[in-house]
């Protein structure tokens, strides 16, 4: 009689003894529900709070790694579900809330450039995933989805604001679409803001700064925000040319 072997299970039995934490998973349960809550709002037509929702999610994305560290609650399942989340939130949700408020306008091309956007998020999060071990801390290889989403978003944000209806800026968001989709899979390298110790002292222009930026933000936050995440996103292609004038320079002199 031929031996049955046994079923392999779906679950993770490790997983099931040691159950899963509460704490970090909420955080990013909240952001993949502004992230939900972001599409639902523009179906609706609601753009400004789309817009709105994405940006907050990007704060609770933020807070759930943090708090998993500072509570020495890491598990891989929790990395799983932020990146789920993360697709969600940064990839589907700002792809669509474009599309809705000014890609739509395009046709086809409307629809290609949400596409790009959307694939450029999953492919820079499985990246992400994949060399996590590897890379250089200090530095994100490609935009970071967050910042990415910032842009779509932030460009949506200013504009109803300001009174002006997507379809006045259509080819404008298309190529801001596009350019985030791109710059996300991008070899360009961006500052991450890692190896930033707060306990260092610093100088005094440098609280004098910060104090400033709150003052912008204060002041017009939808504007302040874009303009950091733009100024942001370029600094990748900035530091990229100066890094290759600077080897070609090497090079003639050698």
């Amino acid at each position: 009689m031929t031996e049955l072997k046994p079923r392999k299970t779906l679950f993770n039995p490790e997983l099931k003894r040691r159950g899963i934490y509460v704490l970090p998973n909420l955080f990013t349960t909240a952001a993949l529900f502004a992230g939900f809550f972001a599409i639902v709002q523009a179906m609706q037509g609601d753009f400004e709070r789309a817009a709105m929702a994405i940006f907050i999610a990007m704060v609770l994305d933020g807070l759930d790694g943090r708090v998993a560290r500072l509570t020495n609650t890491q598990s891989a399942f929790g990395a799983e579900y932020d990146s789920l989340s993360d697709m969600v939130s940064f990839g589907a949700a700002p792809a669509l809330v474009m599309y809705e408020w000014a890609l739509r306008d395009l046709g086809r091309l409307g629809w290609i450039a949400a596409f790009v956007y959307c694939a450029g998020a999953a492919l820079r999060l499985a990246r992400f995933n994949t060399t996590l071990e590897v890379i250089d801390k200090r530095f994100f290889q490609g935009l970071p989805s967050p910042a990415a989403a910032a842009l779509v978003a932030g460009l949506v944000w200013v504009m109803i604001l300001a009174e002006v209806p997507g379809y006045d800026v259509r080819w404008l968001a298309c190529g801001l679409t596009i350019f985030a989709g791109v710059t996300m899979i991008s070899n360009i390298r961006y500052y991450s803001f890692k190896d930033v110790n707060l306990k260092k002292s610093v100088p005094f222009f440098a609280i004098a700064a910060i104090a400033l930026g709150f003052a912008l933000v204060a002041y017009s936050p939808e504007i302040a925000l874009f303009a950091f995440f733009v100024v942001y996103a370029l600094s990748g292609y900035v530091v990229a040319a100066v890094d290759l004038a600077r080897r070609k320079s090497a090079d003639k002199i050698a």
